[in-house]
C-alpha cells in the first residue's frame, strides 16, 4: 500500500509537467475557453485567499480538492452563490455522501454561469438592433474519492461542460484530480490538485485549449485551546494561460460555532484582499447548517461577493 500512494505522488508531480510541457515563456491570457472553471465557489475558501486545496474539508472539495470528501461522515449539501462584476452571477450546487453498497464517498455537483441578455451591435447599427442574445456557461460533475492509509486519500471528478454563445454551442469534458496527505504534525495537511484536465472546444473553427491548473498547498493548526483555534494555509498555483500565483490564508474559530476569515491573492492581475465570517449551529443531535459570507477586492473591476449554505446530516 505504501507503495502504490509513493506512485500516485510522483504521478501526480509529472502529469503538470505533461499538461505545461508546451507553455511557452509568454502568458497566454486570453487564450484559452472556460474560464468560468477558474471562478472559486465557496465563501470559505475565498475568505482564506482561496487557499483551499489543503483544507477542502466540506461539501465544497468537489471542486476544490475531491481527496477531501472524505472527511465528511455525514451527507452534506452545499448552495453557493457569486456576485461578479459585469453583472455576471455563478451558481454552484453540490452534495457528498456515501453509501453502504460501495467503499469510498460520492459528490455530484452542478454549476451554472449566468448574465443578462445583450442587445446585438453591427458596425452599421453601434446603438443597437434590437435584437437581444445571451451567453452563459455550465458543468454537471460526478466525484469518487477513498482513503488508501488512515493518512492519504485521493479523489477525482469527472465534469460534463457546456457552452453557449448566441445560436452557438459547444460541449466537452474536463477532469480534476487531487490527493490530500495528513501529515500528523500539528493538524498538517498536504493537498495537491490537478483542475481542469480535458480536451479542446471550438466556437469559431479555431479549437481552444481548458484553462488547465495545478495546485499545490498546505495547511497547519496554527493554535488550538479550549473554544479557540486558529488554521492558516498557503499554497503554490500554475495555471496553463498566466503566471504562477499563491495564495495565503487564516481561519479563526470560535466554539465551533463563529468563523472569522481572511487571506490574499498574490500575484493575480485583479484579486487582493480577502476576507469572511461565517455561523455553524446545531439543528439536531446528528444535522447542522452552516452559513458563511465572503468579500474579495478585485481591483479596478470592483468587488466580488460570495453567500455559502452548508446542510449537514
Amino acid at each position: 500500500m505504501r507503495s502504490k500512494v509513493i506512485v500516485g505522488a510522483v504521478l501526480l508531480v509529472l502529469v503538470p509537467g505533461l499538461a505545461f510541457g508546451g507553455t511557452t515563456p509568454f502568458e497566454k491570457v486570453g487564450t484559452f475557453a472556460a474560464q468560468f472553471l477558474k471562478i472559486g465557489v465557496s465563501a470559505r475558501a475565498a475568505g482564506m485567499g482561496s487557499a483551499y486545496t489543503a483544507v477542502a474539508n466540506d461539501a465544497t472539495s468537489i471542486y476544490w480538492n475531491p481527496a477531501g470528501m472524505v472527511e465528511l461522515t455525514r451527507t452534506q449539501v452545499t448552495l453557493n452563490s457569486v456576485v461578479w462584476p459585469a453583472d455576471i452571477d455563478i451558481y454552484f450546487a453540490g452534495a457528498v455522501f456515501t453509501t453502504p453498497y460501495f467503499p469510498g464517498t460520492f459528490g455530484i455537483s452542478a454549476r451554472a454561469l449566468t448574465m443578462d441578455p445583450m442587445e446585438e451591435r453591427t458596425i452599421y447599427m453601434p446603438q443597437g438592433t434590437k435584437r437581444f442574445f445571451d451567453a452563459g456557461d455550465m458543468s454537471f460533475g460526478l466525484s469518487y474519492a477513498m482513503w488508501f492509509t488512515d493518512r492519504f486519500s485521493a479523489g477525482i471528478t469527472a465534469h460534463f461542460i457546456h457552452m453557449g454563445l448566441a445560436d452557438k454551442s459547444v460541449e466537452t469534458m474536463a477532469f480534476d484530480f487531487g490527493l490530500l496527505y495528513r501529515i500528523g504534525i500539528q493538524g498538517m495537511k498536504l493537498g495537491m490538485m490537478i483542475q481542469s484536465l480535458g480536451g479542446e472546444v471550438d466556437f469559431d473553427d479555431r479549437a481552444s485549449k481548458l484553462p488547465t491548473l495545478f495546485r499545490v498547498g498546505l495547511s497547519v493548526d496554527a493554535y488550538r485551546r479550549g473554544a479557540h483555534a486558529l488554521l492558516a494555509t498557503g499554497e503554490f498555483s500554475h495555471p496553463a494561460d498566466n503566471k504562477e500565483r499563491m495564495n495565503v490564508g487564516m481561519e479563526y474559530v470560535f466554539n465551533q460555532f463563529f468563523y472569522l476569515r481572511s487571506g490574499y491573492n498574490i500575484n493575480y492581475d485583479t484579486q487582493g484582499l480577502a476576507w469572511g465570517v461565517g455561523f455553524r449551529v446545531d439543528t439536531s443531535q446528528t444535522s447542522d447548517i452552516g452559513l458563511d459570507y465572503a468579500w474579495e477586492d478585485l481591483e479596478y473591476l470592483g468587488q466580488a461577493h460570495r453567500i455559502t449554505l452548508n446542510f449537514t446530516y
